[in-house]
């Protein structure tokens, strides 16, 4: 038979009982939800419908079904990625109790001291970082700060202290090292 005369057919009656249990895992694996992994399934179905005409057999019912699926999967995640769509996501904010429910992002109750907590809490770790900085070679303390806090230019620390760019990189990176060996011994192990 010429493949330019076959017949591309559907059997969309028979979609829920040949594929509901693989779409809804290939769904559930990228978003890590199951209710709106069958969410993706259903509206991947109704696509399906609305675009069956355009199905040209060039691959399996399957494999279609999949295509829309995964564009289905890409527009829920720009969705939750844009400005309104975080407004939507829901999030649990109590798992338990007379108050156990959802609430949406942007009116789950923040906590009431959080701002003057991470106030102290940054003012630890910057005294902690200085401390650290102050523990490196005075070469490498100096050759940090005019990098990475007073952002000099890598010409302007080159001319400056007279190294090659590449000593100067070898410098940031055994000073970047040396602070983190630092930082987990004294900030993170606390």
């Amino acid at each position: 038979m010429d493949k330019v005369n076959k017949i591309h057919t559907l059997s969309p009656d028979k979609w829920i009982d040949n594929y509901s249990d693989y779409l809804f895992n290939y769904a559930v694996v990228r978003v890590n939800n199951s209710d709106t992994a069958k969410d993706l399934v259903q509206e991947t179905f109704f696509a399906g419908l609305r675009s069956a005409k355009n199905f040209e057999g060039k691959s399996t019912e399957r494999t279609w079904l999949i295509s829309i699926l995964k564009r289905k999967i890409i527009d829920y995640y720009r969705k939750i990625n844009s400005k309104k769509g975080q407004a939507e996501v829901r999030m649990s904010f109590y798992e338990s109790g007379e108050n156990e429910g959802n609430w949406i992002e942007e009116r789950v109750p923040q906590s009431w001291n959080s701002e003057a907590e991470k106030n102290i809490e940054n003012e630890e770790l910057k005294s902690q970082i200085d401390i650290c900085i102050d523990k490196l070679p005075e070469k490498y303390a100096m050759v940090f700060r005019m990098k990475t806090i007073q952002e000099f230019e890598t010409e302007e620390i080159c001319k400056e202290l007279d190294i090659t760019p590449s000593n100067l990189w070898v410098i940031i990176h055994r000073a970047r090292t040396q602070l983190r060996t630092c930082m987990e011994k004294n900030w993170f192990n606390k």
